[in-house]
């Protein structure tokens, strides 16, 4: 009979798959599309939003550098695009900046950018998920009331998704990140019509309200620091970039190819959404408060700020609530969604750091449904816990965003540039030069670009959250250093002498005895059958009667083995018994002792709280004794009998 949690686990991920089946997991371009650039193009719905946030401190006025703002960004963006370009034709192992910076500038680099992209990740799943929620709820009531509850059924319900593995996960995910696509450009497309063609008046809810600015007059250095600090959070557009180079490898061959025409067009598709709103938000006037109840002095009472798209959506499809909606519902859907880009970039990066003995080798393998089960699991929980903190507030967690990817940004342009040196210094085909030249001169105008936004983003943001990634980049870099200093040491600690062990001169056979009952006498059976030097049955005398007749019965039995009984004149168990095996192993230090121990098998999780106790006391404490064995000897009770695993397994492989 199987058991329920495998019953549970297989109604949610499916039959496991064969690792055969690996070969047939990749994905087409049209699938990759959405499974890897969701991220990218789903932060159209709250970049722009961002970039009005902060521009707002200075008052209405200010709203006139956003269309130059996001000009910029459009420029970093299709810089970005184009470098990326270029790494993954030259890396499409799916090392990603990881493997860009460790070949070219070395480990420490290599873990410098993997600590950047590890929390990078873990905030794209928090940020894009309680961005959802906050859509959302701009028409839905009830999610704006529970954004926590929400945002963490979306992370459970999309880990559950990606557990079944990638191949699934991107057709599930492909239809929403196109719809999405529809919805905005259709948003645009029309709402240019109605402006430009129609002569409509578009105006926003939020256009004719009274904005009070937080800071008035800003003028010199404070307002150029403002617009570094509105660039800075609008560049939340440009994450999701480098999740494609990190993914190679799921695409179909050729893989470099295929990675970069799916780079191409989701730049494409994402600066022309970005662009398209900033436009729209300029023509209807929307406008976004930081503290909307202390800066709309004329809004009406019990005002609640809608989303900048769903402002947009409202205005330009007046008259048509459809059009609303399915803007709106559709935008919810691919922000959750988008978190799946780093459901595939953080299991991949870490079964590569795992494989290269920074992180625990359990998230180097792959589960029953070739994904990398641990590691998504990682990253879930890791997103859950950020959700609670800040309350799946994203304009608290996005200070905290975008410091990450640009670090991994710069270090892999950078990288690039010494790839490329590396390579020109040794080809001597004019042609095969001038292409490595044009690449570089690529890599090196995206590193200019990213570094500077780095270094706006960290000056500009760095009190308002950006402190605390750095702070989780350094505690992921010292912690990854150390796992890595313990498998060495381990590693040197486990490499066989050229000459061979010497063998052991004898074998002391000790076995643990409570009671004379089937288990003892299985456990003694199979002691003898290993043909020891000595044997002898060990019982420690807690309750004297209970001493002298297991003697008694020994003895009626006339068994073979010799029963030695140390005292415990404070009834332990435990003790008695390891410094009985110590004093064998001081007497004769060349010898081994291997220990016999009878167990219970159950097939009742409760019923382990009622046996092997004192056995599993016996177990931990023998294992830290050198030159010493211990073997269980299993004793199957009746209820065990129910646990018919190996039909259960049977029955649920694959039919051949």
């Amino acid at each position: 009979m199987a058991r329920p949690t495998e019953l549970v686990k297989r109604l949610l991920l499916g039959r496991p798959f064969r690792s055969d089946r690996l070969a047939h997991a990749v994905l087409p371009k049209r699938v990759a599309l959405p499974v890897f650039a969701s991220d990218a193009m789903s932060s159209v719905a709250y970049a722009p939003e961002q970039i009005y946030l902060a521009l707002s401190i200075a008052g209405a006025g200010a709203f006139v550098y956003a269309g130059w703002i996001g000009l910029f960004i459009a420029l970093v963006m299709i810089a970005v695009v184009a470098s990326y370009r270029q790494n993954v034709h030259a890396y499409p192992s799916g090392g990603g900046d990881y493997e860009v910076a460790t070949v070219n500038h070395g480990p420490a680099a290599g873990l410098v950018v993997a600590s950047a992209l590890l929390v990078d990740y873990v905030l794209t799943v928090a940020v894009s998920i309680s961005a959802a929620a906050a859509n959302i709820g701009s028409a839905l009531t009830i999610v704006d009331e529970h954004k926590v509850a929400f945002s963490l059924i979306a992370i459970f319900l999309l880990a559950a998704v990606n557990l079944r593995g990638i191949r699934e996960s991107g057709v599930a995910f492909a239809v929403p990140t196109y719809a999405f696509i529809f919805g905005i450009i259709a948003l645009i497309l029309y709402g240019l019509f109605r402006a430009f063609v129609l002569g409509d008046t578009l105006t926003a809810e939020s256009a004719n309200f009274q904005l009070v600015a937080e800071e008035p007059d800003l003028a010199g250095v404070p307002l150029v620091f403002l617009l570094l600090r509105t660039f800075a959070s609008g560049c939340a557009a440009l994450t999701g970039v480098e999740a494609i180079s990190n993914g190679v490898p799921s695409f179909k061959p050729p893989k470099g190819k295929n990675a970069a025409t799916t780079l191409l067009l989701m730049g494409s598709i994402a600066v022309a959404m970005f662009m398209g709103l900033i436009a729209l938000a300029n023509i209807t006037g929307v406008q976004m408060a930081e503290n909307p109840r202390l800066q709309f002095l004329d809004a009406p009472n019990g005002y609640i700020q809608k989303t900048l798209l769903a402002q947009l959506a409202q205005t330009v499809f007046d008259g048509f609530p459809p059009g609303f909606v399915y803007v709106t519902a559709v935008t919810g859907l691919i922000l959750v969604l988008a978190a799946n880009t780093a459901f595939n970039g953080f299991p991949v990066l870490g079964s590569i750091l795992a494989q290269d003995r920074y992180l625990p080798r359990q998230l180097h393998t792959r589960g029953d449904r070739l994904a990398f089960s641990n590691g998504i699991v990682m990253l879930a929980l890791a997103a859950m816990i950020l959700v609670i903190v800040y309350d799946a507030d994203e304009n608290k967690l996005i200070q905290l965003y975008i410091v990450g990817v640009f670090v991994s940004f710069v270090m892999s342009q950078s990288g690039m540039i010494r790839h490329w040196n590396r390579h020109l210094r040794t080809e001597r085909d004019a042609r095969a030069r001038r292409r490595m030249r044009r690449s570089q001169a690529i890599n090196a105008f995206g590193l200019v670009m990213t570094a500077a936004v780095l270094v706006i983003v960290v000056v500009t943001k760095f009190t308002h959250g950006a402190w605390l990634s750095i702070v989780f980049m350094v505690a992921f870099y010292l912690m990854m250093r150390l796992i890595r200093k313990h498998y060495d040491n381990v590693a040197r600690e486990l490499v066989p002498p050229d000459e061979r062990p010497p063998l052991p001169s004898r074998n002391h056979v000790v076995v643990v005895v409570s009671k004379l009952h089937l288990p003892t006498l299985r456990a003694l059976s199979y002691a003898q059958a290993t043909r020891p030097d000595t044997i002898v049955a060990l019982t420690v005398n807690v309750d004297d009667a209970d001493t002298r007749a297991l003697q008694a019965e020994w003895d009626r039995r006339r068994i073979p083995v010799p029963l030695s009984v140390v005292e415990s004149p404070y009834r332990e168990i435990t003790r008695p018994i390891i410094d009985h095996i110590k004093g064998i192993r001081k007497a004769s230090p060349r010898d081994v002792v291997t220990v016999f121990i009878p167990e219970y098998v159950v097939g009742r999780w409760w019923e382990n709280l009622l046996h092997n106790q004192s056995a599993l006391r016996i177990k931990s404490r023998l294992l830290f004794e050198p030159g010493v064995m211990v073997t269980s000897v299993p004793w199957q009770l009746a209820s065990s009998e129910k646990r018919d695993l190996d039909h259960f397994d049977d029955r649920m492989s694959p039919r051949r």
